[in-house]
């Protein structure tokens, strides 16, 4: 096996609750801008421990989530990893070890940077916290039924995390400064936000 990893997904974007992009329509206003980020809880890539490492997206998809090579991407790793680590989790992001997270990476039309940040990534009480570096910052707060338990989206013909479920929520705010990248900027409160758990192996 050449990696075998498991955490959590914190994401946001630009589009209102819930994003249309995860049942294969088209972004709210016609383009999605969003951060989001993995944070691996456990695991190793080629025999790489990469545990507590995080990987983090700034996009902007210019039309149907769905359409190949058309995302504009801003990568970014932890300021914890060593080169070692990040070398593999690029592997891994980029989709050169296969698996199901490389359907994923080839939606990316241009990587515009690849950057080492710090990376703040919370899960307290269903309530999520991302930073970027000062790139993005966004606070999440999940939705709930009337059992209490969170609300679930499963089978979408979408995920950033193929395969499991993800928890519906909402951006408390959600800023991003796409300058640097030749983004669009973000600064908005009540728009979508997803949570996850995630296991990616190949």
């Amino acid at each position: 096996m050449a990696y075998d990893i498991e955490g959590k997904l914190l994401e946001v974007c630009s589009c209102n609750v819930l994003c249309p992009c995860w049942i294969g329509e088209d972004p709210d206003g016609g383009t999605c801008d969003s951060a989001l980020a993995w944070h691996i809880d456990g695991g190793n890539i080629e025999g790489v421990d990469v545990t507590d490492r995080t990987v983090a997206l700034s996009v902007h998809i210019p039309g149907n989530v769905l359409t190949p090579k058309t995302w504009k991407a801003a990568v970014f790793v932890d300021d914890g990893a060593t080169d070692e680590q990040q070398a593999q989790l690029l592997k891994v992001f980029t989709g050169q070890l296969g698996g199901a997270i490389a359907d994923l990476a080839g939606l990316i039309g241009e990587v515009v940077s690849v950057e080492r940040v710090p990376i703040t990534f919370t899960v307290d009480g269903g309530r999520g916290h991302l930073t970027v570096g000062a790139i993005a910052d966004a606070e999440i707060t999940p939705y709930t039924g009337a059992t209490g338990n969170p609300t679930i989206l499963s089978e979408t013909v979408f995920s950033t995390i193929p395969g499991s479920p993800v928890y519906a929520a909402k951006a408390d705010h959600f800023t991003r400064d796409g300058r640097p990248h030749g983004l669009p900027s973000v600064n908005l409160t009540g728009n979508n936000a997803l949570q996850g758990h995630f296991r990616f192996a190949a």
